[in-house]
C-alpha cells in the first residue's frame, strides 16, 4: 500500500511540474521516487518518509542552481527590465526631497530618483540602477565609463 501513495505522488508532483513549469515540484517527485524505492525494500513507512525528506532536501539544494542557470541562460530580458544598466540623460534635475526628477531614455521619459539621494542636474548622463515601482533609481555615470 506504501508504493501505492509515493506512487501517486510521484505522478502528482510531475503533473504540477508540467503545468507550472517553474521547477517547484520535480524535486519532491525525485523524493518520492527514492522512497518508492524504498517501500520496494521493505522499509517501513518513517524511513520511507526520511528518505523522502531527505532525498528532495538534497536534490533541491543540490541540483536546483544549476537547473536555474541552465534553463534561464537564454532569457530575454523584457520591459523596464531591459533598462538596467543603459544610460540616460536627466531632463528635469533630480532632486529625492522634492519628488522631483525625469530622465529620458530611449526616447521616453520616466520618472527617476537618486539611489545616493544626491541632486543631479538636468542634462547630467545617467546610469540606470534599478526600477522601484515606476520610478527609475539612477547614479551619475562615471567619466571613465562613458568613454
Amino acid at each position: 500500500m506504501d508504493g501505492i501513495f509515493w506512487l501517486i505522488i510521484i505522478v502528482v508532483m510531475a503533473v504540477i511540474e508540467i503545468i507550472t513549469l517553474g521547477l517547484t515540484t520535480i524535486w519532491f517527485a525525485g523524493g518520492a521516487l527514492a522512497a518508492f524505492a524504498a517501500s520496494l525494500m521493505g522499509a517501513n513507512l518513517v524511513f520511507q518518509i526520511i528518505i523522502f525528506i531527505v532525498v528532495s532536501v538534497l536534490l533541491l539544494a543540490l541540483t536546483r542552481p544549476f537547473a536555474v542557470e541552465f534553463l534561464n541562460k537564454d532569457r530575454t530580458r523584457t520591459n523596464a527590465e531591459s533598462l538596467l544598466g543603459m544610460t540616460g540623460i536627466v531632463i528635469q534635475d533630480i532632486d529625492n526631497l522634492k519628488a522631483q526628477g525625469l530622465v529620458s531614455v530611449q526616447g521616453q521619459e520616466w520618472t527617476a530618483r537618486s539611489v545616493n539621494e544626491e541632486v543631479i542636474l538636468k542634462d547630467t548622463h545617467v546610469e540606470i540602477v534599478e526600477i522601484s515601482g515606476v520610478k527609475l533609481m539612477v547614479k551619475i555615470k562615471s567619466q571613465s565609463a562613458e568613454k
